[in-house]
């Protein structure tokens, strides 16, 4: 009856979709009286739970309340008046668990979910409604009709505490970061190749050696020194109880992941009769990929982690096990006489169908037990598990092929997903490379179009993935993942047709109000200025343009003078030094600078022979006259073209004859991401621009800032107006190396004229 009159009221005076209210992730439906109104909870307001079983939904709201508005409510099955929060169950009969329903009226708050993790929902959109910050005792509600549900079945986020070491207390809030975003599954990344942290009891060396390495590389991979600190840690299984306990009380699944057969370092260094050579292994201290893994041949190997599984497989009661199956190099297994009589035994064609028995076998293990196994992507080669859900990260296509292999799949393509990437163009901190803007994370869509509607049935949902190669303390975790989190949960809870990126625009702001009240660091690039480098109508220089989402007054200057000049345009840059943009919002200063190194081929007309690849298509040519250097070495960054197994091939028209002595060509070289430097760079001139002599040829490669080089050849002093160079794709990479076989890439990003 309580809905009836509420609905009742709400018709007499008209409602309207919400516009005012900041709930993250955005509901299904929410209505509001056309004249505001509010409900003030107070320290007097009573909780009244109508159904068993949610202790843990009033405890979470109470400790909220207890933490940031400083009083708790009174529970009570016998309340007086109407300064009441009743709870209750109903029925939604929606498919995925945690369907709710919020009103909040005069006669206060009445919350109902279909099932236990409903009401938690419900909870949580009600701690949204409360004001940011609050004042003590009195907070204002709006008025509303909340009826709210979840998409997709598997909203998750990732942390990888083997790289670094996180606290059990930071987990904790970190399950909280989830719960307050209606996340259900949290990935627990416990094993790889620099460190073991989770206790086996059967193998206590795992943690004791495993758990422990010698040093960390300094700066991006592959670093400018080591800090040779004894670096490490692990989670006792009473520790591991108290997580998942911690967990499941919101309403979170958590998820382990042991890695098999690659990222096995640590395990091979504490008992190296795990590994093909048998060692001398060492936890690693640096990043990449290592072509030591599990012996695929020895039972042993299979022995030991089953064993292994099955004390992980006690602590967590997870459907499903994450047991990696991503990156596992072939080098050992193609001479280990133990891998390669097993393939013959079996009459495996190669070591990429050694792979799969290693997956299948342990997945017929797990499935044993009555769980289910998650893979990387990887674990698509060779053949799939039968009953494994495929994590896909490497993009999206091996997720769409496993969906039509009737097989359930979780997204996490890493151009949208991985927020170990930046999320501003100019960080001010190392990451692992890439962009990552809070945009292009909402707008992400879990489902490709170019599934059938029975073949999207199997995506069920998607989660981000916070690798922490360099985020070495809890405050960056903490930058790294917000906003972005926020961005996700409205991707994964939302209605497609329903989520709005001007409409998340305008929640930011309390959003970001949220954050500085629960005192976690957060990213401020959603106030970045935004700049493009853009070709002058003369080929005189290039133009540096500025834009800035809230339209204020923006200003200019080059670092080291005095001038100072309002914004009025893109600005004309033809020489070299450090230009700045800034504007002012909110009383804090927002600015950008861009470094410009301008030489005779800045800004010119460039001809490409062969297209980059789609994938790293930078600018295109111009990319490489615009006068900007991939100063930090991220092999995702716009500055740069990628050529997949092609040569590269530019043509640059000086405008008129110039005397010109050097060419220097800027290149990325990341041998374990399979980039390569060219086997060789030509350059050869012109005066009409149809014959080409050759100039110098040079096959020099020097190392700038770790993976940064430039080839620089010098030649005699002469006049010239076109300029051609060619630089040798080295073609197919070598045994040995990551990636054997395939094609190698090569990266450039800027040609220099002098």
């Amino acid at each position: 009856m309580k809905q009836l009159l509420f609905s009742i009221a709400l018709i007499l005076s008209g409602v309207v979709q919400s516009q005012s209210l900041n709930i993250i992730p955005e509901p299904v439906s929410v209505k509001q009286p056309r004249i505001a109104a509010s409900y003030y909870l107070n320290a007097g307001t009573q909780i009244v739970a109508l159904g068993s079983g949610l202790e843990n939904s009033i405890n979470y709201l109470n400790d909220y309340l207890n933490r940031f508005y400083h009083f708790k409510l009174k529970v009570t099955n016998s309340p007086t008046g109407n300064n009441v929060i009743r709870i209750n169950f109903e029925r939604m009969d929606n498919p995925i668990a945690g369907a709710y329903r919020l009103s909040v009226d005069d006669k206060g708050v009445y919350i109902a979910g279909d099932n236990l993790e409903g009401v938690f929902y419900g909870i949580q959109t009600l701690i949204q409604l409360l004001p940011v910050p609050g004042v003590a005792y009195r907070l204002p509600v709006s008025y509303c009709e909340i009826t709210d549900y979840p998409r997709f079945s598997y909203r998750g986020m990732h942390l990888d505490c083997s790289r670094h070491f996180f606290s059990i207390d930071f987990i904790k809030q970190y399950i909280d970061f989830l719960a307050v975003h209606k996340m259900n599954k949290f990935h627990w990344h416990l094993t790889d190749d620099q460190g073991w942290r989770i206790e086996i009891k059967k193998y206590p060396k795992l943690t004791q050696v495993g758990g422990w390495r010698d040093g960390t590389i300094i700066g991006r991979y592959p670093g400018t020194g080591n800090d040779s600190i004894h670096y490490g840690g692990f989670y006792t299984q009473d520790q591991v109880k108290e997580i998942v306990k911690y967990a499941a009380d919101r309403y979170i699944n958590v998820i382990p992941e042991i890695e098999m057969p690659g990222h096995a370092m640590a395990a091979l260094t504490a008992y190296p009769f795990l590994g093909c050579t048998k060692g001398p292994y060492s936890v690693q201290q640096t990043w990449g990929v290592f072509d030591d893994v599990f012996c695929a041949g020895n039972d042993s190997t299979y022995n030991f982690l089953q064993d292994v599984l099955d004390e992980v497989m006690a602590l967590f009661p997870s459907k499903y096990i994450h047991i990696g199956g991503d990156e596992c190099p072939k080098t050992r297994w193609k001479k280990c006489p133990v891998c390669q009589k097993r393939m013959n035994n079996l009459k495996l064609k190669d070591e990429h169908a050694l792979q799969s028995y290693f997956v299948q076998r342990i997945e017929k293990y797990v499935n044993s037990k009555g769980r289910s196994i998650i893979g990387w992507d990887e674990i698509l080669e060779g053949g799939l598990a039968p009953n494994a859900t495929v994590m896909s990260w490497r993009g999206e296509q091996g997720g769409i092929d496993a969906a039509r292999q009737n097989h359930d799949v979780i997204m996490t393509p890493g151009d949208w997903c991985y927020f170990d990437h930046s999320q501003s163009q100019n960080e001010d901190s190392v990451t692992i490379g890439g962009y990552t803007p809070l945009e292009k994370v909402y707008n992400y869509e879990p489902i490709p179009d170019s599934l059938t509607t029975e073949q999207a049935t199997h995506i069920l949902g998607a989660q981000a993935n916070l690798w922490t190669e360099y985020i070495g303390n809890e405050s960056k975790a903490e930058y790294m993942i917000f906003p972005r989190m926020s961005a996700l949960s409205e991707v994964l809870w939302c209605p497609k047709g329903s989520r709005s990126w001007e409409n998340f625009e305008r929640k930011l702001i309390t959003q970001f109000k949220r954050y500085d009240l629960w005192k976690v660091n957060y990213s401020k690039a959603y106030f970045d200025l935004k700049t493009s480098v853009l070709p002058s109508k003369n080929f005189d220089g290039v133009l540096w343009k500025i834009d800035n989402k809230f339209n204020k007054k923006m200003y200019m200057k080059f670092m080291g003078s005095d001038s100072i000049w309002g914004y009025a345009g893109p600005q004309l840059i033809q020489k070299s030094g450090v230009a700045m943009g800034y504007f002012t919002i909110d009383n804090r200063t927002v600015e950008v600078t861009q470094v410009f190194h301008v030489n005779k081929a800045t800004g010119k007309k460039i001809t490409l022979t062969a297209d980059p690849s789609p994938s790293y298509p930078g600018d295109g040519g111009f990319t490489l006259v615009n006068g900007i250097w991939n100063e930090k070495g991220m092999a995702r960054s716009s500055e740069l073209l990628g050529f997949l197994g092609k040569d590269c091939e530019a043509v640059i028209d000086l405008e008129r004859p110039q005397y010109i002595s050097t060419v220097t060509v800027h290149l990325l070289k990341d041998m374990n991401s399979w980039i390569w430097p060219p086997k060789y760079i030509e350059v050869s001139t012109s005066t009409d621009g149809v014959t080409f002599t050759p100039v110098k040829k040079s096959d020099e490669f020097k190392l700038i800032n770790g993976s940064n080089g430039a080839i620089k050849i010098n030649f005699s002093l002469f006049t010239t107006r076109y300029v051609k160079v060619f630089m040798k794709n080295p073609g197919k990479i070598p045994q040995g190396n990551p990636g054997a076989g395939y094609e190698s890439w090569l990266f450039t990003d800027e040609i220099e004229i002098n």
